[in-house]
């Protein structure tokens, strides 16, 4: 994950609505089970997922009063938390 793609996927979320943003992450699930994708296809594909489902995550963390920088931080503190166990 990458919190400038975050970062700019939630300004997108404020700007749009959520719903663009869900319903591509959809799209990309639905690509993902193509037979002939690559291993390297289906990891761009992943991190375009996750990037998205975390914008989708503070964006949820926005709305209920958290400031968007702190809910970024507490964001990527958590992913990063996760991946160290």
């Amino acid at each position: 994950m990458k919190l400038p793609v975050i970062k700019h996927l939630t300004n997108f979320i404020e700007e749009n609505d959520q719903d663009y943003i869900l319903e591509t992450i959809e799209t990309l699930e639905a690509l993902t089970e193509v037979p002939s994708l690559k291993d390297e296809e289906l990891d761009v594909i992943g991190e375009l997922i996750s990037n998205m489902y975390g914008a989708v995550e503070v964006d949820k963390m926005v709305k209920e009063g958290t400031p968007k920088k702190e809910a970024l931080n507490t964001f990527m503190k958590r992913v990063l938390g996760s991946i160290d166990q």
